[in-house]
């Protein structure tokens, strides 16, 4: 079994970092918010102090961090990984971020001598918890069967996309195509729901129908249809607006960069920038079925109780 490094121990970090731990791997990981890093504790992983000390004999390193620019601070500064890790030390970032950021990477590795493997996910952190999540792998065609071995204790599905980026570029496709998705189910649902159709009837319509999708099946924004559905929780994040604007802005970035016309995923961006502006930036990005409301109400969403809550924290 291998020692393994983890950067990121958040909502996929920890989740994914235990089925590590579970496979038998030694797992030293490190995050700054206390809270998560007691809770990845409890799932068998071993809290570092430093980057440079989780990495200390690793046979490889996961990164999972929210923004490109924590990716490029975790790689790149001064008590980085790039400054820390051994040569034989497999670098592999599940982060969603831009195309040139993985490419710098892929490059700054290289320059140093060391490995990296773009590695970004898709699932959600349903898909972290039941060890579910589509890896999608760019880089040299020996380091990314390398990586396979590492990755396939996290995995329901692992891809080989191309070179250094094209797993990130797949990512960042896959997902502007999930917020269109997100879009359309929000729209759909509501629709349902002012022409008077039960919400769990017309969803088992439009699962077996041309309306089908993975949003639909995974995040149907009404409460009472599926049981880890954001609604069922007031729309508390599993995807937050935050995560899911910064997502499709890369995706809209780089059409913009190749000249690919997006206009849905413009469209996409522009409610969740909305919501933003409204202040909802923390909730799940599944309340975008709000802005499709008549009256900006949705079932299973309650401001009121979000206000309680801020006041009693």
């Amino acid at each position: 079994m291998s020692t393994i490094a983890f950067i990121g121990l958040g909502r996929m970090g920890a989740p994914m970092a235990a089925h590590l731990v579970a496979a038998g791997h030694t797992v030293r990981g490190v995050e700054i918010n206390p809270v998560a890093a007691a809770a990845a504790a409890e799932r068998g992983i071993q809290i570092a102090d430093s980057i440079a000390d989780a990495l200390r004999g690793a046979d490889a390193a996961f990164t999972s961090l929210p923004k490109p620019e924590h990716v490029r601070g975790a790689y790149g500064g001064p008590d980085g990984i790039f400054a820390h890790a051994e040569p034989s030390t497999l670098l592999m970032d599940t982060s969603t971020v831009d195309v040139e950021t993985s490419r710098w990477c892929h490059a700054e590795a290289e320059e140093r001598g060391l490995t990296f493997v773009d590695a970004p996910i898709s699932g959600g952190t349903a898909g972290a918890e039941a060890a579910t999540l589509t890896f999608m792998l760019g880089g040299r065609d020996a380091d990314v069967a390398r990586a396979r071995e590492y990755v396939g204790p996290m995995a329901g599905n692992v891809i080989s996309c191309g070179a250094a980026g094209a797993g990130i570029a797949a990512k960042l496709v896959n997902n502007m195509m999930l917020f269109i998705g997100v879009m359309a189910m929000s729209e759909g649902s509501q629709l349902a729901e002012q022409l008077g159709l039960d919400a769990k009837t017309f969803w088992d319509v439009a699962r077996v129908s041309s309306g089908d999708s993975w949003p639909l099946r995974t995040w149907y924004p009404v409460p009472g249809v599926l049981e880890k559905s954001a609604a069922n929780n007031n729309f508390d994040p599993t995807f937050s607006v935050d995560l899911a604007r910064k997502d499709c802005g890369l995706a809209v970035q780089a059409g913009e960069a190749t000249g690919v016309h997006l206009p849905a995923a413009q469209l996409a961006l522009a409610q969740l920038d909305e919501l933003i502006a409204e202040g909802l930036g923390g909730k799940d990005c599944t309340l975008v079925a709000k802005l499709a409301s008549p009256d900006g109400t949705l079932r299973g969403y309650d401001p009121a109780a979000d206000t309680a809550s801020s006041l009693t924290a």
